[in-house]
């Protein structure tokens, strides 16, 4: 069975993504993780995660992906017991002496991380002889490749389907350390790719215009039925820095394109996932390598694409049925006389206009102004725990 992988960088964001449909999260804990920056997992944290995926019947994969230094192996073995006793379900690592530190001291199952460049059948199977059960391929493959790899392999694959793509090879990038001393490799990517850059040359400026060096993110809904068929074991969604409206509705839309390519063999309509994916908080996107060599359309040269949409208004707290009354919390400013969508983590989803809404004191409100405020809105039908409220908008195709 295949299974959708997403992103993870808080218990909240846990919580939605497993609610919304990912078979699995991967998450960072606070040592040896290479998102420094992200809501990092303590030990309880962590235990709470997996206790939380696994009545769900889904499970929790951790990152112990660092490229490390000397200085940053104290510790290992006892962490990786830790986070064995916590229950997760599977390591992510790079490292060789990671990766052999858990095979000698836990029994924790260990997943390959991109970091290590895996783009040849013999390179997986020589993980997987040391003991790797999955190897999360290198992101410079096209799905013929993938697919020729898959029927050789003796790991189960994992393949990125969806977030940002480093210009480097794999994430393995030294440009952030080189400028700003924060090491890609060890948690710390400044993103310099995405800065402006200008060419100066004897005090000159040569290029016009600046320009930055990062690709449009990666979108593979076209490709999932490919990939389904090849053997891969698992797509993987990236973003665990992506706030809970971009999870929810990214982790949803491919669990609808999946499912219903198990279902009926086929996808008969590919727009109507697009059109759901542009509501996401996304930069501009691509098809990455997974259809060969990207050209120049798939870089991000000259421009930002950074498209904060503010349809995220609110998360869904709780429903009174008699009275339809929708307590929500408030994320983006909003009025009497939207038109609403309401977005829920079954699938239902329904659009109605606003027309009555209080505070929690049962003041009326004609505009919410507050972020996190909780507010009491009138619905027509249900709003269940988790939903997303976000403005509706008309996708013009």
């Amino acid at each position: 069975m295949i299974e959708l992988l997403a992103p993870a960088g808080d218990l909240e964001k846990l919580k939605i993504a497993l609610i919304y449909g990912a078979d699995a999260v991967f998450i960072g804990g606070q040592n040896f993780s290479l998102r420094a920056r992200a809501s990092n997992f303590t030990l309880d944290d962590i235990l709470e995660a997996t206790t939380f995926a696994h009545k769900l019947g889904k499970k929790v994969y951790l990152t112990t992906n660092i490229i490390p230094h000397n200085e940053d192996l104290v510790g290992v073995i006892e962490y990786l017991q830790a986070l064995e006793n916590n229950h997760v379900d599977a390591i992510i690592s790079a490292s060789p002496y990671i990766i052999d530190m858990a095979l000698m001291h836990t029994n924790l199952e260990i997943h390959l991380s991109t970091q290590q460049s895996a783009y040849n059948a013999e390179a997986v199977n020589y993980w997987y002889d040391k003991g790797v059960k999955r190897i999360v391929l290198a992101r410079e493959l096209s799905k013929y490749q993938i697919g020729q790899l898959t029927k050789v392999s003796k790991a189960d694959i994992e393949v990125f389907i969806h977030g940002g793509m480093c210009m480097s090879f794999s994430g393995r990038c030294s440009l952030s350390n080189n400028m700003t001393d924060r090491d890609a490799n060890r948690g710390g990517c400044a993103h310099s790719c995405r800065w402006n850059y200008e060419i100066i040359d004897n005090n000159k400026l040569i290029n016009p215009e600046s320009f930055s060096m990062s690709s449009k993110d990666l979108e593979a809904i076209h490709q999932i039925p490919y990939l389904i068929d090849h053997g891969v074991s698992s797509l993987k969604i990236e973003g665990r820095m992506k706030s809970i409206h971009y999870i929810a509705t990214v982790v949803s839309t491919y669990r609808s394109l999946i499912d219903q390519y198990l279902k009926f063999g086929e996808i008969k309509d590919y727009q109507q996932f697009e059109n759901e994916m542009t509501k996401a908080e996304n930069r501009l996107s691509s098809i990455g390598f997974l259809e060969g060599t990207p050209g120049i359309e798939q870089q991000l040269y000259g421009m930002r694409s950074e498209q904060p949409s503010q349809l995220f208004i609110g998360l869904g707290l709780s429903y009174d049925e008699k009275t339809q009354i929708a307590t929500i919390e408030q994320r983006n400013y909003f009025k009497l006389g939207d038109e609403i969508e309401v977005y829920n983590p079954s699938g239902f989803h329904y659009v109605f206009t606003l027309e009555f809404m209080t505070d929690e004191n049962n003041e009326c409100l004609e505009i919410a102004r507050h972020p996190k405020q909780v507010l009491k809105i009138k619905v027509p039908n249900i709003v269940e725990p988790f939903a997303m409220i976000r403005k509706h908008i008309q996708i013009k195709v």
